[in-house]
């Protein structure tokens, strides 16, 4: 194991000599970070190390997806660190896509008490919309070691989302409450949120998650995990216990 850190551009080629190919994964929570420097330095050092596959974590570029409409940085910073990677000239690169993980909902975005006394969730989002492409991260690395093993299938740009479900709020409300829980969803105005979280949830609801119809992109990324994501529902039996039971 060899320590580096994103933030100095220099402990990155050290850290990356020898390496046939790297997964890189930035973190926009972080505080102070910056997903496009750090990128755009690991994609550097990656190249002068002679690295031959370059898998980068992406998002979708709201901001064009939107044309201006939504400013979604956490998703936008990541897309533009895509042509950086496109542009050095790799032997192989692919784009992975995390989608909306399962356990948001049982972490992040956990059901809360509501006013009427029930548990559930209160958010701006209209819980009529199929917009949410979701999924188990724990299953993202599938896709990736399938894109090394499978270059001349993932290795030219391709871009490969995890996607188990594709679900309304609705549908993951009554899904869970099928299973034998009471959950409850209120759809507020996106004013009472912070602009972050307001214009993420805009965005799903005017253009989905992944922004636009990624049904081939999801067939060949499963084509390349090897294996079918598991679905909302076969997750939520196993790591969403009902109260009483």
């Amino acid at each position: 194991m060899v320590g580096a850190d994103l933030n100095r551009p220099d402990t990155l080629q050290p850290a990356f000599t020898g390496a046939h190919g790297i997964f890189l994964v930035t973190n926009f929570w972080e505080q102070g970070t910056d997903e496009f420097a750090q990128g755009t330095a690991a994609v550097r050092a990656a190249k002068a190390a002679g690295v031959k596959h370059f898998v980068w974590s992406t998002l979708p570029n709201v901001e064009a997806i939107s044309g201006g409409r939504f400013h979604v940085p956490h998703f936008t910073g990541k897309a533009k660190v895509d042509r950086v990677v496109t542009e050095a000239g790799f032997a192989n690169h692919t784009f992975v896509i995390a989608p909306f993980f399962y356990q948001n909902l049982t972490d992040a975005l956990a059901p809360q008490q509501q006013a009427d006394g029930s548990a559930g969730w209160t958010l701006p989002l209209d819980p009529r919309v199929r917009c949410i492409h979701m999924g188990d991260i724990r299953e993202l690395g599938d896709i990736v070691a399938g894109a090394f093993a499978l270059p001349d299938q993932a290795g030219h740009g391709e871009y490969l989302p995890l996607v188990g479900d594709f679900m309304s709020f609705n549908e993951i409300v009554g899904t869970l409450n099928r299973q034998g829980h009471k959950f409850s969803f209120h759809q507020v105005p996106r004013d009472g949120f912070a602009g972050e979280v307001a214009n993420t949830f805009a965005y799903f609801e005017a253009h989905t998650y992944l922004g636009s119809d990624s049904s081939d992109r999801i067939a060949l990324a499963n084509r390349i995990a090897g294996r079918q994501p598991t679905t909302f529902a076969a997750w939520a039996r196993m790591n969403v216990p009902v109260q009483g039971l």
